[in-house]
């Protein structure tokens, strides 16, 4: 399955929002600058993005864009939906309103149960799993820092200390 470019570019938006040190908004133009994007672009995205309740806006001269809540309490399952809208891995398989996948094709008339429903859902199941357990603070955060952020920090007594 392949994201668009709207998941692709609004992700990074998110993700740059999300490093943003000061709670000052940030402007689509800087950030369609720093990330190599094109404005007119991040407008529309960001929209989806305003109305999905996932960023903010600010007008006036030192206006722009900031997180509409902690970065942490943003899974990536939440920006891709709000720009892609229904994840699915393929047109057939829908999510009925009880929360079960269904092949659209199934109760027609002459047709047989479909026989690749189990995988598509279970690939469905594997992107939505990844996307709702990975929040925009896991990408906020570069993997080196999240990596030095696990380990213990290394303990030295003093003689070592003293012989160094």
């Amino acid at each position: 399955m392949m994201f668009s470019t709207k998941a692709e570019y609004g992700v990074r938006v998110m993700a740059h929002l999300a490093r943003n040190d000061s709670d000052d908004p940030i402007s689509l133009g800087a950030i369609a600058e720093a990330e190599g994007l094109p404005l007119a672009y991040l407008e529309h995205l960001a929209q989806r993005l305003r109305r999905a309740g996932l960023v903010e806006s600010r007008r006036g001269a030192h206006g722009g864009y900031s997180l509409g809540r902690a970065a942490e309490s943003i899974t990536m399952a939440e920006v891709v939906e709000a720009l892609e809208g229904e994840i699915a891995p393929i047109e057939c398989i829908t999510q009925s309103p009880d929360g079960a996948l269904v092949c659209v094709r199934e109760g027609d008339p002459g047709h047989d149960p479909c026989p690749t429903k189990l995988l598509w859902t279970r690939v469905q199941g594997s992107i939505v799993r990844t996307l709702t357990e990975m929040t925009l603070a896991d990408l906020a955060t570069p993997p080196t820092r999240r990596k030095q952020a696990r380990k213990p920090p290394i303990q030295t007594t003093e003689t070592e200390t003293a012989t160094a």
